[in-house]
């Protein structure tokens, strides 16, 4: 293969899958117009099935009348002979076998128009079948499109988020560390500063009770339990009755 040629394989190969691409980045747009075409073509067949609709029955209306005339025309032909006259009876003879021969003409031909009837009527119904079934399945392809977007966003969103958590957790981390090393640093101030003023040892002693005013649960309890002093009363006995 020369070097013209293959270039010419590369390029149509090349547009070959540009096209498919845009064919399937475009795929749902593509089945509704589709959708839409079928439907233009359903409309057109069902005005076909009523036109042949319509030239069924006045062709069948046509053998009617003809039938008609028949029935009229053969009563006048017996009266015409009642009365002798040939002549008149075999010219109406003659339009009933025209008539007739009408009547065997046409006869198929309704017959005929009736079967692409029936025929066109049950391509429509299949075809309308399916375009229900495919319309339902483009509905169902959205839905799984819209899902899958979806889904895709949110993963994309959840990485990203992930990584926002990541960086915030280490930024919390970092802030528990410095004030963890403030907490310490106060906790070492004030024991220095209780050593320099005492106040430590006077927590020990407090501690230990032997500071004055330091009360125990020990004490309180003891001085609830202990029982109350019972005062006695004595009544004063008024100077008029001793004297009596």
């Amino acid at each position: 293969m020369s070097m013209l040629s293959k270039l010419s394989a590369l390029f149509r190969g090349t547009a070959h899958e540009a096209g498919q691409q845009v064919v399937d980045a475009n795929a749902l747009k593509i089945l509704d117009q589709e959708i839409r075409d079928a439907d233009t073509a359903q409309g057109k067949a069902r005005d076909d099935l009523a036109g042949l609709v319509a030239r069924r029955r006045m062709a069948e209306n046509e053998l009617k009348s003809f039938g008609e005339q028949i029935a009229k025309y053969e009563s006048s032909v017996r009266a015409a002979l009642s009365q002798g006259k040939e002549d008149l009876a075999r010219e109406v003879a003659g339009r009933i076998a025209e008539l007739e021969t009408e009547i065997g003409t046409r006869g198929p031909m309704v017959d005929g128009m009736k079967e692409a009837e029936a025929r066109l009527r049950t391509a429509i119904s299949a075809t309308d079948q399916k375009i229900e079934t495919l319309r339902r399945e483009i509905d169902i392809v959205k839905v799984n499109d819209s899902v899958q977007k979806a889904q895709t966003s949110v993963a994309l969103q959840s990485q990203g988020a992930h990584s926002r958590i990541g960086s915030a957790a280490d930024s919390l981390q970092r802030i528990k560390q410095r004030q963890a090393v403030q907490e310490e640093r106060l906790r070492v101030g004030q024991e220095l500063e209780d050593k320099r003023t005492g106040a430590d040892l006077d927590a020990k002693l407090k501690e230990a009770g032997i500071l004055p005013g330091h009360a125990s649960a020990d004490d309180v309890l003891a001085r609830l339990s202990a029982p109350k002093e019972m005062k006695v009363v004595t009544p004063l006995i008024e100077q008029d009755r001793d004297k009596v």
